[in-house]
């Protein structure tokens, strides 16, 4: 599945001449380019869809729309261990987890 996410932008660059962001997603931070709303700010929320951010969004729609996708289920899968997960669904344990649980 392939969403699109709120996050917060944390801090802006330029990189080659492309207005980027790290972007958190609850924890999670990712590299997010800003070339279609280029005007965003530190500390402002956007949705981010395939890793552009596409809009800005308000504080407080942004964690109801985060905590929506977390009691789904879905920012483990847009975010967690991409492995793990298609073993999970396929119901088999994932060797690394398996590796680490032994240690």
């Amino acid at each position: 599945m392939c969403l699109a996410v709120p996050g917060l932008v944390v801090s802006l660059e330029e990189r080659d001449g492309t207005q980027m962001a790290d972007v958190d997603f609850g924890g999670v931070r990712k590299d997010v380019c800003l070339e279609y709303i280029p005007d965003v700010q530190v500390g402002e929320y956007v949705v981010v869809h395939v890793g552009f951010a596409i809009q800005k969004l308000d504080e407080q729609s942004a964690k109801d729309t985060l905590a929506n996708f977390e009691r789904m289920g879905v920012l483990e899968e847009e975010f967690g261990d991409g492995f793990a997960l298609a073993a999970k669904q396929a119901g088999v344990e994932h060797e690394a987890a398996t590796e680490g649980a032994s240690r």
